[in-house]
């Protein structure tokens, strides 16, 4: 990764040119992407040698939130009991390239908010574009060649030179009014790592727990009202306003429903297809819905969200037939 010095640090001895995906990051997927956090978790949980589907039951109890849907993402107790991962909170008082070397020379690492502004992998959405939050999983930094690596959306990558200087802020100046990124500590160390059959089970005492946290009620028919009352604004805005909603709401919960039913079926084999398939409508349901939206004509939603509220009660009555 560039000129060793004594600022070169890495954790898993990963190179970019060959690391390959986990299958959630598939580019044939319907939705190969899940959201900025879940999808680094997915990709360093793969990287690290473990399975990152026994956590995505996270992605199942996914409510409407009024105007979009919950941003989901792994609790962390799941992945300290899976995995052995403690994430918890950090307080950035150092310059971020020391505190992320010094970590990784620990055999720990850090999560951190960045701005896709200097991102190479962004480049058909904001790298060089627009600046725009985004979280990392820092995997090897040497800050004297300039260069770091990291986990970010469906993969693994590389940024260097002037990208290396703008995402850490070096030489800019910057007002005072600037807050530090929101910044994680990601510790190897915080028990066992499950594998096998004891991965799985304990991935199906966690599904158990994700259905009980599912909304009170259903909340495709929530969602029904609020688009019912959106549309017209909708068909009436620019382009740039679908994308914004969309991204938030049908694009969110149908690539949750899409890692939920990989889940189900890694879970629990057989016995989950009926549910599997059920979120699997709710995927395509989703996906249709948002090609209608895309064409900004006006249409009457009524059918489609009609037909995503019946799969996700079916959903969820499938899954509790499979785990009584």
């Amino acid at each position: 990764m560039g000129t060793a010095g004594t600022s070169a640090a890495g954790l898993l001895g990963l190179d970019p040119d060959t690391y390959r995906p986990h299958s959630l990051h598939d580019p044939d997927r319907t939705y190969p992407e899940t959201n900025c956090y879940t999808d680094i978790l997915i990709e360093f949980v793969h990287a690290r040698g473990d399975e990152p589907l026994a956590m995505m039951g996270c992605a199942l109890p996914v409510d409407f939130e009024g105007d979009q849907w919950t941003f989901f993402k792994p609790r962390p107790e799941d992945v300290e009991a899976l995995y052995g991962i403690d994430i918890h909170e950090m307080q950035p008082y150092r310059p971020l390239p020391e505190q992320i070397a010094g970590q990784i020379a620990l055999g720990r690492t850090l999560i951190v908010e960045l701005d896709s502004y200097y991102m190479p992998d962004t480049a058909a959405t904001a790298y060089r574009r627009e600046h725009v939050k985004s979280s990392v999983v820092a995997e090897a930094i040497d800050a004297e060649a300039e260069v770091l690596r990291y986990f970010h959306g469906m993969g693994y990558h590389e940024l260097g030179g002037e990208d290396y200087r703008g995402i850490f802020r070096i030489g800019m100046d910057l007002p005072g009014d600037v807050l530090p990124p929101y910044t994680e500590i990601a510790r190897l160390d915080a028990g066992p790592r499950l594998e096998g059959e004891g991965l799985r089970a304990a991935s199906r005492e966690m599904l158990r727990a994700q259905i009980v946290r599912r909304p009170a009620d259903n909340p495709f028919r929530r969602f029904g009202d609020q688009l019912g009352r959106e549309l017209p604004g909708l068909l009436a805005g620019d382009a740039q306003r679908y994308h914004d909603y969309a991204f938030a709401t049908v694009r969110m919960v149908g690539s949750a429903f899409e890692a939920g039913a990989d889940h189900v079926e890694w879970a629990l084999g057989e016995a989950g297809a009926p549910a599997a398939a059920s979120m699997r409508e709710i995927v395509e349901g989703c996906k249709a819905l948002s090609f209608k939206l895309a064409r900004r004509r006006e249409f009457d939603p009524t059918e489609r969200i009609e037909a995503l509220a019946r799969a996700w009660e079916a959903s969820f009555a499938g899954l509790e037939d499979a785990l009584d």
